[in-house]
């Protein structure tokens, strides 16, 4: 789990969310206003508004993201998050404890965790 998190109000736009991606080198962006988990924005959401929409990157997050993504408690195991993720397609998913925001655990982090 990474407790170092990318995020960004409701009224981001793609291009700003997308920005921030890029600099910190992620695939997701965790969509908050005040300390409430709302969505999750991520790679594969930036390349669908940009296909359907020619002027998406000035739209607000909040049209592409997930909305109420599915979260996982910190003490899922790395099975359990792995399962989660093949079965929904997942690549990313939010850790809450007690309904507070306190990491993300990536594809890419359970992939170096399993080697």
């Amino acid at each position: 789990m990474s407790t170092t998190l990318v995020t960004v109000e409701p009224d981001a736009t793609v291009a700003e969310a997308a920005q921030l991606m890029s600099i910190h080198h992620v695939g997701a962006a965790l969509v908050l206003a005040g300390d409430t988990l709302h969505g999750i924005f991520t790679e594969r959401d930036i390349v669908r508004a940009l296909a359907a929409e020619h002027d998406a990157a000035g739209h607000t997050v909040t049209g592409w993201m997930s909305h109420d993504p599915v979260t996982l408690p910190p003490e899922a195991t790395i099975a359990e998050a792995h399962e989660r993720m093949m079965q929904e397609g997942f690549r990313h998913i939010p850790i809450l404890e007690h309904g507070r925001l306190v990491g993300i655990v990536s594809l890419r982090d359970l992939s170096r965790r399993l080697r």
